[in-house]
């Protein structure tokens, strides 16, 4: 078993309430109410995504090199629909290819479908082999320009994963480090869960980079919306902890933060795993390169007249 290391936090983010003036907020409150009464549309139409996406929802904008030899359309997500309804068996690779997971996909958003499912039954968004992991017996390499996480042994690729880096002006640090502590049952020591009642959860955490800033950055479980969305920390899929956290989704199918713990940090060679801090002798080399994916002001291409996948079942 390994030692026990020093406390390590995550970066600050304080976040300030405002207050509001009570009377002008009744004024406007009417004001907007009168105008939702008296007003009424021109014209009809069916839902489609808002052209100025306030809230980044079409993931259809975000560029990945990698997709650029996949044939793929954008798809709205319409009421009762998921990844489920829509794709049936296939609805993890659709997942992937996207980035996201089931609980952020919800009607009003668009996400990236492929015109032939079997195009992306295969899909990685990195290199089978990669020349740098070849000395080392095992390498993560994390590329924020895709959003996605590699494990290497000896220079070949053992499996791939999606990922969630650093979001703007908390960007993931780049570089080449070494995964030096691992906890289990990490959380957050600053975020906090939505409903505010616990904090955050970080599980299967490995430490790979400690700034000089003292700033620490975790490879962990953790939601992913499609999108870089940490605060510089590396997010991989785990619904079994959206589970215990959130209740959904009620049967955990993707678990790829417990896969790379345990591909990383477990085994004989780094002992019994307590569950509490421990330090890693030897880690992997993780190799952090690229940049954030750019978010373009109009989808990549435009949303076709009818989309070629329906509802198929009602599962959740």
């Amino acid at each position: 078993m390994g030692r026990k290391p020093h406390s390590f936090f995550c970066t600050p983010f304080d976040v300030k309430e405002v207050p509001m003036f009570r009377p002008v907020v009744i004024v406007l409150a009417l004001f907007l109410f009168g105008a939702i009464v008296v007003s009424s549309p021109s014209v009809t139409s069916d839902p489609a995504a808002n052209p100025h996406d306030p809230a980044k929802e079409d993931l259809s904008r975000v560029e990945y090199p990698s997709l650029a030899n996949v044939d793929w359309e954008p798809h709205f997500i319409k009421t009762n629909e998921n990844l489920e309804s829509l794709f049936g068996k296939d609805w993890i690779l659709v997942a992937r290819l996207n980035r996201i997971d089931r609980r952020h996909v919800y009607p009003g958003m668009t996400i990236k479908v492929p015109k032939n499912i079997e195009d992306i039954r295969n899909y990685t968004a990195l290199p089978r082999e990669y020349e740098p992991a070849r000395r080392h017996r095992k390498y993560i390499l994390i590329s924020l320009t895709e959003q996605w996480l590699g494990a290497y042994e000896k220079g070949k690729l053992k499996f791939s994963m999606p990922a969630a880096t650093g979001a703007a002006g908390h960007e993931t640090p780049t570089g080449l480090f070494r995964i030096e502590v691992r906890h289990r049952n990490h959380t957050s020591s600053l975020y906090k869960t939505d409903d505010g009642d616990a904090q955050y959860p970080m599980d299967n955490a490995m430490l790979f980079h400690y700034g000089s800033d003292n700033v620490a950055y975790w490879m962990h479980a953790r939601d992913l919306p499609g999108k870089p969305a940490s605060h510089g920390c590396v997010g991989l899929y785990d619904e079994g902890m959206q589970n215990r956290v959130y209740g959904i989704p009620k049967k955990p199918v993707l678990l790829d933060s417990q896969k790379l713990y345990a591909w990383a940090v477990g085994g004989e060679e780094n002992g019994e795993d307590s569950g509490e801090p421990e330090e890693v002798w030897d880690g992997p080399m993780v190799e952090v390169a690229g940049a954030n994916p750019k978010f373009h002001d109009k989808p990549l291409k435009p949303l076709p007249k009818k989309s070629r996948y329906a509802v198929v079942s009602a599962k959740k």
